[in-house]
């Protein structure tokens, strides 16, 4: 039985577009032989040095709101490890996004109770001592694709056994069953291709959480 190969997947609990990717790429994980390690990013501090140039909505929503989950969720890696981050982007996400209950303190508590994580990791909502291994771990996945995207980033490992990366895709409704391995498979044949940068279309919807 043939190793399964490793995809790593930064993500930030906030963004909508990397929920729906994180859905489709579990899915992939059921039918084709790949391993989904997650990592942590952040589009507070992919945006901090551009504050002025965002529509306000998207910038207060960064100041005010995009600060406290990502905290918790890297203080959570920290003190518990890399294997409570599926599980917990899951709960938080289901509660963000499905739920309608977007990123509050509350949504945030019922997912770490959930995981059977401690609520005092809420502690870290205002500030948190691992400030420095959330932009080191943000980095880590900038670094593989370049600043002019946002999250997630995913990244696996090519022929030659140098990682292939890449933002996105970006989906909606996330795809099931073979339609998922199908997007896999050809977003891994065009992300091969030395020289390849992008494909893009105007979004005419918004996720679908269905």
């Amino acid at each position: 039985m043939s190793e399964k190969t490793p995809v790593d997947f930064w993500f930030d609990p906030l963004c909508p577009w990397a929920w729906m990717t994180s859905r489709w790429i579990l899915e992939v994980e059921k039918i084709r032989d790949i391993e989904v390690r997650w990592h942590v990013m952040s589009l507070a501090v992919l945006n901090e040095n551009r504050l002025d140039e965002l529509p306000e909505e998207y910038r207060d929503l960064l100041e005010t709101k995009a600060w406290g989950p990502v905290r918790v969720v890297i203080a959570a890696q920290q003190e518990h490890g890399a294997e409570v981050l599926g599980d917990l982007y899951t709960a938080l996400g289901t509660r963000f996004h499905n739920g309608g209950e977007g990123p509050t303190r509350e949504a945030v508590k019922s997912a770490l109770e959930e995981v059977g994580l401690p609520v005092t990791l809420l502690d870290h909502w205002d500030e948190t001592p691992y400030d420095a291994e959330l932009r080191a771990s943000h980095q880590e996945g900038i670094d593989k694709v370049g600043q002019d995207v946002g999250t997630p980033v995913i990244a696996v490992p090519g022929a030659d056994g140098e990682q292939i990366a890449f933002f996105g895709p970006v989906v909606t409704p996330a795809p099931k069953g073979e339609e998922a391995g199908k997007l896999w498979d050809g977003t891994l044949l065009v992300a091969s291709v030395p020289g390849f940068y992008e494909i893009k279309r105007t979004r005419t919807a918004a996720p679908s959480f269905e």
